[in-house]
């Protein structure tokens, strides 16, 4: 969808922003942009919008030279999200939001009602927000408006520029969250500016690492945290990549162990050959857990299951995971199928977690699958502890 072809930027001092930079943005794919403050990441998105035009080279956009096409034209092809929102205080959020539909010739009343369906895809209730003016929003909810406007013409290819960095921490990890929500639904090209790794890693499907007017490495989020291209790349990522990874890589059955199993309808079992057991309904669907002391009273299974707190779906990441135990304080997490049926899968301990860390890093460099990683030495892990808290 873009293509750029040895792109250069100079100024009249001298100064070189860009130096000969040739890459690819698939079609539907999110590409991070990440480096320090005057790196040239802002540069290189300005000039997709020809914001910036190039000093030598050329970008392609679905195939077609840009420098070819008039810049207003391109501009109303491309959605533009910047840090400051930009939006217009005299205007009320539906009608900022309508903006560029309006501007391409849509009828008021078309664009409006375009206007309240991208709110609403942003989590923004057009009833309630459409008739506020900015100022009566918070940060965060006019960096939803800001992304609704963008979406509004439908544009192929989406510029975002450092758009949640001007709220608080929490704010952004939600905005994140909801933006990676809604990319999964409308699948845009999106070329995505931050100086936060951890951001990167979040967002991109691959993440473009920025030196001085050059690109780096140019990878998925896994591969630039396990396997650096160079002293610089490790350097930005930082020492603790390993612990960024966490982040990026799921959780895959070939993960789990399985423990004793009982269900709702069976007698206690008086021994279960384990310190606990996980408790199934009928289908096979994740219930609770009962201790090994639990198991040798009277009753049922039903009777004196306890409820299940520490639990996540099978492609969660490690670092869910991981926060689950630590939140639950349970030495181990159950992991379903899926959280609409809850079909039991298995238990990922921490000895688990950490196998799966160290498989996912080898795979990526023996590049083959996962589960066709031979780890040289594997500690037999010790059998999951029962706690309290489940």
């Amino acid at each position: 969808m873009i293509r750029f072809d040895s792109v250069s930027k100079r100024y009249a001092d001298g100064t070189i922003a860009v130096d000969d930079l040739s890459f690819e943005v698939a079609e539907g794919e999110l590409v991070t942009l990440v480096g320090p403050s005057g790196c040239g990441k802002t540069t290189t998105m300005k000039m997709v919008n020809r914001l910036i035009e190039p000093s030598s080279g050329r970008i392609f956009m679905d195939g077609q030279d840009i420098s070819a096409v008039d810049p207003v034209a391109l501009r109303r092809r491309i959605g533009y999200v910047i840090q400051q929102v930009g939006l217009f205080p005299h205007r009320t959020v539906l009608d900022n939001t309508a903006t560029v539909p309006h501007l391409l010739g849509t009828g008021r009343a078309k664009a409006r009602a375009r206007a309240a369906e991208l709110l609403d895809l942003v989590g923004l209730d057009p009833a309630v927000y459409g008739d506020r003016y900015p100022e009566q929003l918070s940060g965060g909810q006019r960096q939803r408006v800001g992304v609704a406007r963008a979406l509004a013409a439908d544009p192929p290819v989406l510029l975002m520029d450092e758009p949640f960095g001007a709220v608080d921490p929490v704010v952004r990890e939600h905005l994140q969250n909801e933006f990676l929500k809604l990319q999964s639904q409308v699948r845009k090209t999106v070329l995505f500016v931050t100086h936060d790794i951890e951001e990167a890693v979040r967002l991109g499907d691959r993440i473009a690492v920025y030196g001085q007017g050059r690109i780096e490495q140019l990878d998925a989020p896994a591969t630039v945290l396990g396997a650096p291209a160079n002293d610089y790349v490790a350097d930005f990522v930082g020492a603790d990549r390993g612990l960024k990874r966490l982040s990026v890589t799921p959780i895959e059955e070939g993960d789990l162990e399985q423990p004793p199993v009982v269900h709702l309808g069976d007698p206690l079992p008086r021994e279960l050959g384990a310190r606990w057991a996980v408790v199934l309904d009928g289908e096979d669907n994740l219930h609770g857990w009962i201790s090994a002391e639990q198991a040798r009273r009277s009753g049922s299974v039903g009777e004196h299951a306890r409820r299940m707190e520490a639990w996540l779906p099978v492609g969660a990441s490690l670092k869910q995971a991981f926060a689950t135990m630590l939140q639950h304080d349970a030495g181990w997490i159950a992991v379903i199928d899926k959280e609409e049926t809850c079909r039991f899968l298995g238990v990922l301990t921490p000895a688990g977690l950490h196998e799966a860390l160290r498989r996912s890093i080898d795979a990526d460099a023996q590049d083959i699958a996962r589960a066709d990683v031979a780890l040289e030495s594997i500690a037999a892990a010790p059998k999951p502890v029962s706690t309290d808290k489940g």
